[in-house]
């Protein structure tokens, strides 16, 4: 008996939400522990941040090579081994005796994680119809979201009681909690029909007008979102403020509203265009940013609490755009996507790190803002192709019509 279409759909959104959230928490309880990471390796924030997001070079590559090469094998136990796989660098986080080390660890985990989630999109993806499919982005960016809260409450809350090396201990135990997760939840595969060549569909979608400003999107949104919340957290522990690690664990409360906002985001984005809606989100970042610039905790938090709904709320709109506007070959069009999004991660590290490092808080303010007014120039460009029989009068995505010529 065949399951009733709103039973399949949460199926497919708790599949793709759980794999979010035990996928990436690595990447986002690690940022928590910054300032005692740089104390234990004595090195600068810039240093310390970019090796702790050095995860997201291996992302990109990940990313890159979802969209060169595919996967035709088995994804539910790929997606298990690669979580189990996961937690082996993350136990050795524990022990990394230098920075060099670490940061090879987190590259590698990088790779991992998103090689995972790249897998389980596609499951989803083949499973279930595209109109099931079609809220998976903004289900993903909710358990990001759940990954940002939750992981930096669990690995502040262990190193404060137990040290680092417990903190990374709990992270991979949470990685094969997830491994057993996916066995349960991803149902049987069935077999799947010889890969089609995909070798030129990246270059393609890499070379789509429509696409290009989406990928753009991506890449400085996560460049704004890392050069935020890595240096606030020296920013907050040092004179002026001088939080200490349990006071900077609560801070993290700022992600709580996400989770509510996010998947409320996806509403209004079908209500609008995906232009205009990543346009209101952005702004909506933006205005949060003054705020990070004050000495009283309280409006600093308010500050982060809305960049960080304009942003998750952005990356949810954006990815859908991309999963709207590939048209062909969705695969390619997202492990693109992911690509320019996690080295944009990696870019506001090190541009925002370097401004931090050697100009301050108030600079680094600045970078953030460049790169989320270049982002709301990219939204300004985005607009789908509808798709629509002879003769049929349709409505652009940003709101006007027109009278199709042609199938």
């Amino acid at each position: 008996m065949t399951e009733p279409l709103g039973v399949l759909r949460r199926h497919c959104y708790i599949v793709i939400a759980a794999m979010a959230f035990l996928t990436v928490i690595d990447l986002f309880a690690a940022q928590a522990l910054l300032p005692a990471l740089a104390e234990r390796y004595g090195v600068s924030p810039r240093v310390m941040g970019l090796a702790v997001n050095s995860t997201t070079l291996g992302m990109a590559i990940a990313g890159l090579a979802v969209a060169v090469i595919g996967w035709q094998g088995n994804r539910r136990r790929a997606v298990s081994f690669s979580l189990v796989l996961l937690a082996v660098p993350t136990l050795l986080l524990a022990v990394a005796p230098n920075i060099e080390i670490f940061a090879a660890l987190r590259v590698i985990q990088g790779l991992i994680m998103a090689t995972a989630f790249s897998l389980t999109l596609g499951y989803m993806g083949d499973k279930y119809s595209a109109s099931i499919v079609k809220g998976a982005f903004a289900a993903y960016i909710t358990g990001n979201v759940a990954s940002n809260f939750f992981g930096r409450l669990i690995s502040v809350a262990i190193y404060d009681n137990a040290g680092l090396g417990s903190a990374f201990v709990s992270l991979a135990a949470l990685n094969i909690a997830g491994a057993f997760l996916a066995l349960y939840l991803f149902g049987k595969e069935q077999p799947r029909v010889a890969a089609v060549r995909v070798g030129p569909a990246w270059r393609e979608q890499l070379a789509d007008p429509t696409l290009r400003p989406g990928f753009l999107v991506g890449f400085f949104v996560l460049f704004a979102f890392l050069g935020v919340f890595t240096y606030m957290n020296f920013h907050l522990t040092r004179a002026g403020f001088g939080l200490t690690m349990a006071q900077l664990g609560l801070i993290h409360f700022v992600f709580l509203p996400s989770i509510v906002t996010t998947p409320l985001s996806a509403l209004l984005t079908e209500r609008l265009s995906h232009r205009v809606a990543l346009s209101l989100f952005l702004i909506l970042a933006m205005a949060g940013l003054p705020l990070l610039l004050s000495d009283q905790v309280f409006y600093v938090a308010a500050g982060l609490c809305l960049v960080a709904i304009g942003t998750f709320a952005a990356q949810a709109a954006a990815t859908g755009f991309i999963g709207a506007a590939a048209r062909d070959n969705r695969n390619a069009a997202s492990g693109l996507y992911l690509a320019f999004y996690y080295i944009g991660g990696l870019s506001g590290t090190a541009t925002i790190g370097w401004l931090y490092d050697f100009s301050g808080w108030s600079a680094a303010v600045g970078g953030v803002f460049a790169s989320l007014l270049l982002a709301l120039w990219c939204a300004s460009k985005m607009q789908l192709r509808p798709v629509v029989a002879a003769g049929d009068t349709v409505m652009d995505s940003d709101g006007g019509t027109r009278h199709s010529q042609h199938a």
